[in-house]
């Protein structure tokens, strides 16, 4: 098995040179890095719940060892700018096309990075990649980080890292054997551990999230009014409200209550 230190510390250099390289407005945190081994049992689960159209890794890259998967979490302001309004902020619209531009250029670069070791790799798009009429993924990045050990997913749908849910997801698939991450079995989602928390409900303004159902159909909706409204930008289709002013935006607050017990 190779250490992951070389590529966890190649990824974190990329995103941190980023802003610079590429005169950006946007600003992120140190991205996080999870392993999974391409043959976790979970993939095939994956499918299964997903449909016959969600690709494992071995249909990506024959011969797969490891799928990587890594969170860019927002600069907080981001965040923070995205409570009011039925849009998404000008900030959020922003930081979403250059997160999306910034993984597919770090996947690049990767994958440049591991052939020159020797190894093989195949990226995959940070959006875009579903069917518009069952609006389902072929590789959803937020289930995959799951396997991988980067997060779980909270009542909104969405990725908890241990930054949060701020911020973007990239994944990639390589031949390298690296050790996997092991994965939390506590959920970071506080309704989903105490039932304590609705607040990613009360930010949907299009009422597509709700306690025991999500209407995908109602979100691309508004989705779609997004990229609209901020079609000067390019096409933002974002909104985030259930990413924002939430318990789960910039931490895990699961492993904050608990660590606030331990100590009491």
């Amino acid at each position: 098995m190779e250490n992951d230190d070389w590529l966890r510390g190649l990824i974190k250099e990329f995103a941190n040179d980023y802003p610079d390289l590429k005169s950006t407005q946007t600003a992120w945190k140190d991205p996080l890095v999870a392993v999974a081994d391409a043959c976790d049992p979970m993939f095939k689960e994956l499918k299964a719940q997903v449909g016959p159209n969600h690709l494992l890794p071995q249909d990506l890259l024959a011969g797969a060892k490891t799928v990587i998967c890594y969170f860019l979490p927002f600069d907080s302001k981001i965040g923070r700018s995205n409570k009011r309004g039925g849009y998404c902020s000008d900030q959020w619209a922003v930081a979403y096309l250059e997160t999306n531009r910034l993984i597919n250029d770090l996947n690049k670069h990767v994958e440049g990075k591991l052939i020159q070791r020797g190894y093989r790799a195949a990226v995959t798009p940070a959006n875009h990649n579903f069917d518009e009429k069952t609006l389902l993924s072929d590789w959803s990045h937020r289930h995959v980080a799951v396997i991988a050990g980067l997060g779980t997913i909270g009542l909104n749908r969405m990725l908890i890292t241990d930054q949060g849910c701020c911020g973007r997801l990239g994944s990639f698939v390589s031949d390298m054997p690296l050790i996997p991450t092991p994965r939390s079995a506590v959920s970071a989602c506080l309704y989903l551990y105490n039932e304590s928390c609705l607040q990613c409900i009360k930010n949907c303004h299009q009422g597509a999230l709700q306690e025991k159902q999500f209407d995908r159909r109602k979100c691309y909706e508004l989705l779609l009014q997004n990229a609209e409204f901020h079609k000067d930008k390019g096409y933002a289709d974002a909104c985030g409200k259930c990413l924002s002013y939430v318990p789960c935006s910039f931490c895990n607050p699961v492993q904050k209550l608990l660590a606030k017990k331990s100590v009491q």
